[in-house]
């Protein structure tokens, strides 16, 4: 931390309850129990509106946990390595996650990590997972890497990746969707679903309720139930973003 080199000002549009657009340069450290030697930024909670809670955590060399997170009965999680790399365990079982690997955790798993690479960038998500008869979830590992990409909505420059299985037991997804230059979503979409999207890489503009907003990589966008949205690539390359879904459930009453 040093001097401003200029006026202070911000890119960041928060609405509680509608939207928000953090970027990171104006990210602050937050002390979180059971994880050490990393820079944690809490972007999504109750607080803001959020059905859900996720971490930008940035890892300095040997950042770890030092007991499970979102180990809790009702809480699932999921961890997604955006750069670097690091160890990852859930109920035993460990792996080595490089840039683009993940793992979801049902409700009690909890994760840990730990051995993370100078620079490593996690991603931690976690949210209460509402129960469906006869359907569970199940432990998932994967690397985006290694799924193809898939034309979205039959537009050629547009595409996406599922995460997570397309199966009743799990409530939630992740996807990545990437726009080539002058990609757009097909119409503005209003939906019951919220999201929280972090971008990998790009630059892009964004509708969120009715402002049209400059996006690029690094920054946290998360919009509530039934605000518009939609968004176009732009820049040279790729405008890519990560984001959560929650899915497969009805809306009680």
């Amino acid at each position: 931390m040093s001097y401003p080199n200029d006026l202070l000002s911000t890119r960041a549009v928060v609405k509680p309850g509608l939207y928000a657009v953090i970027p990171a340069a104006g990210l602050v450290n937050n002390v979180v129990p059971g994880i050490e030697g990393c820079k944690i930024s809490i972007v999504a909670s109750p607080k803001l509106g959020a059905g859900f809670v996720q971490y930008v955590v940035r890892a300095g060399q040997g950042g770890k946990t030092t007991a499970a997170w979102a180990k809790e009965d009702r809480i699932e999680a999921f961890l997604y390595c955006a750069e670097g790399g690091c160890r990852v365990s859930v109920q035993g079982e460990t792996r080595t996650l490089n840039a683009g690997g993940y793992v979801y955790a049902p409700p009690g798993c909890g994760l840990e990590f730990a051995e993370c690479l100078e620079g490593t960038v996690l991603l931690l998500y976690k949210q209460a997972h509402i129960p469906l008869k006869n359907f569970a979830p199940r432990i998932h590992w994967g690397n985006s890497n290694d799924i193809p990409y898939r034309i979205y909505d039959d537009m050629e420059n547009v595409f996406i990746k599922d995460l997570l299985p397309l199966e009743l037991g799990f409530d939630m997804n992740m996807h990545i969707l990437s726009f080539a230059p002058g990609g757009c979503h097909p119409f503005v979409e209003t939906h019951v679903q919220e999201h929280g999207a972090y971008v990998l890489e790009g630059e892009g503009v964004y509708l969120l309720d009715e402002r049209w907003m400059t996006i690029k990589k690094d920054d946290f966008i998360w919009f509530g139930p039934y605000v518009p949205q939609a968004a176009y690539g732009v820049g040279r390359g790729p405008f890519t973003y990560i984001y959560s879904k929650d899915c497969n459930r009805d809306v009680p009453l």
